[in-house]
């Protein structure tokens, strides 16, 4: 990769351009002075790198989104003072096609991520969209959390009047909902195999601790998702939990909202991980336990079927992702399976049925792998002649950087 710095509008050594758009409020709760104006330097950076790189005619504006971008950012205490944590997302946002725009200005992009990620002391992630897109696209848990809770880098104050659906959590689908455990459940399965590893070092502890935290706020949101009282603030969406009457009051809630509240607390103040390896055993059973009654809730209700354990979820035959087209499907599947996702029933369902279908045995009920019709099943749903636990799984995970 080739330095971009010296090509860059800014060097750490002089001040930091100004930064005045948007509205001049904090970027977390309550980290020090320093904190906040480290992360002010950094938007001011980003700012002046796209601009450098993205004609002005085509830059529409810059938002900043995820928990720093709603002002609920993680704030690490350290002993030279308060530090970032989370990831910061940049939404860069561009006039004209998106798909022509990332062929454009992404490989440039990335290089300026990479050359900003350093002094930002967290990664720096840049994603294009473009206005219309988001004016015109349908309701999603991201697009609700970017709409309802962001930091505008640059751009007009209008720049998102044409969004305000986007605001109303009760357009959120119920599969956004499917689609959040999906993925911090997959965090769990990945936990899982990080605490086999030997040795168990401080690195595994604290990748650990990170995805039992995401799982914790998960299973909460998940719930509030499903019902319709979703919202962008996780502080807003712990008070909606403990006031939440939820019917028949599933003897789960409880864990829930203690979980979820410990989620907060953690997105808000984290740290690492140093658990030893028993202790974080223990703590991964109960999430997990209760995660799998909390999936197999939200399932039962989207789909309305009663599903009784992930074995049962698994192999019913009603489809996992309705709404999505047919041929839309299948040029999904050709695309990234080709020809091994052509053919078959399964080649008209949108593929993160595989993984709806795949991970509930893999995580919760793994020793169903040696009932040769459930071995079959995964293997064919993954695409995979692996029959081992590390095979399965590393087939799971290439179709989850794809459908997650």
């Amino acid at each position: 990769m080739r330095d971009v710095t010296s090509t860059l509008p800014f060097a750490p050594a002089i001040p930091v351009p100004a930064f005045a758009a948007g509205p001049a409020r904090r970027f977390t709760v309550d980290g020090d002075a320093g904190l906040e104006e480290h992360l002010r330097a950094t938007c001011a950076r980003v700012r002046a790198g796209v601009e450098a790189l993205v004609p002005a005619r085509r830059l529409e504006g810059i938002l900043l989104g995820g928990g720093y971008g709603r002002g609920e950012g993680g704030v690490l205490p350290t002993p030279e003072g308060d530090r970032p944590y989370n990831d910061m997302e940049f939404y860069v946002l561009l006039r004209g096609s998106t798909v022509l725009n990332e062929w454009r200005h992404r490989a440039a992009l990335n290089e300026l991520a990479h050359a900003l990620s350093g002094p930002a002391g967290v990664e720096v992630e840049f994603k294009v969209i473009s206005r219309a897109s988001l004016e015109r696209g349908p309701v999603t848990m991201f697009s609700h959390d970017l709409v309802r809770g962001h930091r505008r880098v640059c751009g007009s104050a209008d720049l998102l009047a044409g969004c305000a659906h986007h605001v109303r959590a009760t357009s959120i689908p119920a599969a956004e909902a499917t689609r959040l455990l999906l993925n911090r459940c997959t965090g769990l399965l990945l936990a899982r195999e990080r605490l086999a590893r030997r040795p168990f070092t401080a690195d595994d502890a604290d990748f650990v601790e990170r995805n039992l935290a995401k799982a914790r706020l998960a299973l909460g949101d998940a719930v509030l998702a499903a019902c319709g009282q979703y919202h962008s603030s996780c502080r807003e969406r712990a008070s909606r939990l403990v006031a939440f009457d939820l019917r028949g009051d599933p003897s789960w809630l409880g864990a829930v909202r203690r979980e979820h509240a410990a989620g907060v607390e953690f997105k808000l103040h984290p740290y690492r991980g140093r658990r030893d390896v028993a202790d974080l055993e223990l703590d991964w059973d109960g999430l997990s336990q209760l995660a799998c009654r909390v999936w197999l809730w939200v399932e039962s209700r989207r789909q309305g079927t009663e599903f009784r354990s992930p074995l049962g979820y698994a192999g019913d035959p009603a489809p996992k992702c309705p709404g999505s087209p047919w041929w839309r499907n299948w040029l999904v599947n050709a695309r990234r399976l080709r020809t091994r996702g052509m053919l078959g029933r399964r080649a008209f369902r949108y593929p993160r049925e595989r993984l709806l279908r795949t991970l509930p045995v893999l995580l919760w009920q793994p020793e169903q792998r040696v009932n040769p019709r459930v071995l079959a099943r995964l293997q064919r749903e993954l695409q995979t002649p692996a029959d081992d636990e590390a095979g399965l799984l590393a087939a799971y995970l290439r179709l989850w950087e794809y459908f997650r």
